[in-house]
C-alpha cells in the first residue's frame, strides 16, 4: 500500500491543492496529515474544509491546539522575542478568522494516529511542541519511537524533511528498588527504527519555496520525499493583503526561517 503523509499546511490553500494533485498523480492509497492546518497562512478555513471533505486522518499540531485552547507559548517555544511577537500577531489574526466549524474540527483532532507498525504525530509522542531534529541524540530519538510501540515514527513541526535511521542497538538500563539489594541491570536489543519528518506543505524551511511531503510504500518500506512547485507568489500576496506580518511572505518565498534559531529547539514548553 502506498501512503502519502503531509504536515504543516498553515493556511496555505494553494500549496495544499498542488500537493493533493501530486498525490493523486502518484496514486497513493491513503493520506495522513500530522497537523498544523492553520497559523501563519491566509486561508485557515479553506484548508480545514478541504482536509475534512476528503476525510483525511489528521492529528493535532501545535497551532491547531493553540487556536482551540488559547496561546500556549512562551519565550522557550520561539527562537527569539521578535519571533514570539510575530507568532502572537498570527495567532490573534487566525483566532479572529476561523469559523466555529473550523474551531470545532480542530478541537477533536487526536494527538497521534496509528496504522500497523506506523505512528503519526506532529512534533513528538510527548508533545506537539517538541522538535525532533535530525541531529538529536540517538538515545532520545530511539526513546521517542519506542514510546509509540511502532517501528516508524512520522512527524512534522520542523518544516525541514529528513529520514533518520536508528540501527539495531544494545541498550542497558540500571534499576534500583527498595525491594532489591544493589542495582539490577536489564539489557535488550531494539530492531531497526526510523523517524521520518515529512517537512511542510505550506511553509517549507529547507531553502526552497516548494511544498514537501512523503510517500511511503508499506511493502518495500521505502520513504520518498516529494517536492512540489506551486504558485507561492499568490499566497505571499494574500498574506500581505489580509494584514498578516509581511515577513511571513518573505520567508515563504525563500523557504527559510527568518535567520533565527532557538538555543535549545528540543525543549518542550511546560506552560
Amino acid at each position: 500500500m502506498k501512503l502519502a503523509v503531509i504536515s504543516c499546511i498553515h493556511g496555505n490553500y494553494e500549496a495544499l491543492d498542488a500537493v493533493l494533485l501530486d498525490i493523486d498523480r502518484q496514486k497513493a492509497d491513503k493520506i495522513f496529515c500530522v497537523g498544523d492546518l492553520v497559523g501563519y497562512g491566509p486561508y485557515p478555513n479553506a484548508v480545514v474544509e478541504q482536509i475534512r471533505s476528503l476525510d483525511i486522518p489528521t492529528c493535532a499540531g501545535c497551532w491547531d491546539e493553540d487556536i482551540v485552547e488559547g496561546l500556549n507559548a512562551c519565550e522557550c517555544s520561539y527562537p527569539s522575542l521578535l519571533a514570539e511577537k510575530r507568532g502572537q500577531l498570527a495567532h490573534q489574526w487566525t483566532n479572529r478568522e476561523v469559523t466555529p466549524e473550523t474551531r470545532d474540527f480542530l478541537a477533536y483532532l487526536p494527538q497521534s494516529l496509528q496504522e500497523g507498525n506506523l505512528c503519526f504525530v506532529h512534533g513528538s509522542p510527548h508533545s506537539a511542541h517538541e522538535y525532533l531534529l535530525p541531529e538529536i541524540d540517538a538515545f532520545l530519538a530511539l526513546e521517542r519511537v519506542l514510546a509509540t510501540g511502532a517501528d516508524i515514527l512520522f512527524c512534522g513541526h520542523t518544516h525541514v524533511p529528513y529520514v533518520r535511521t536508528l540501527d539495531r542497538a544494545q541498550l542497558q538500563i540500571s534499576v534500583t528498588s527498595p525491594s532489591i539489594e544493589g542495582e539490577q541491570s536489564l539489557n535488550f536489543t531494539t530492531p531497526l527504527k526510523r523517524i521520518v519528518n515529512v517537512g511542510s506543505v505550506g511553509e517549507p524551511r529547507h531553502g526552497r519555496p516548494n511544498a514537501t511531503y512523503v510517500l511511503y510504500d508499506t511493502d518495500t518500506e521505502q520513504a520518498t520525499l516529494r517536492e512540489v512547485p506551486y504558485d507561492y507568489q499568490k499566497t505571499c500576496a494574500a498574506i500581505i493583503e489580509k494584514g498578516l506580518p509581511p515577513i511571513f511572505a518573505w520567508r515563504l518565498a525563500r523557504g527559510l526561517e527568518f535567520a533565527e534559531r532557538a538555543d535549545d529547539p528540543t525543549h518542550v514548553c511546560e506552560r
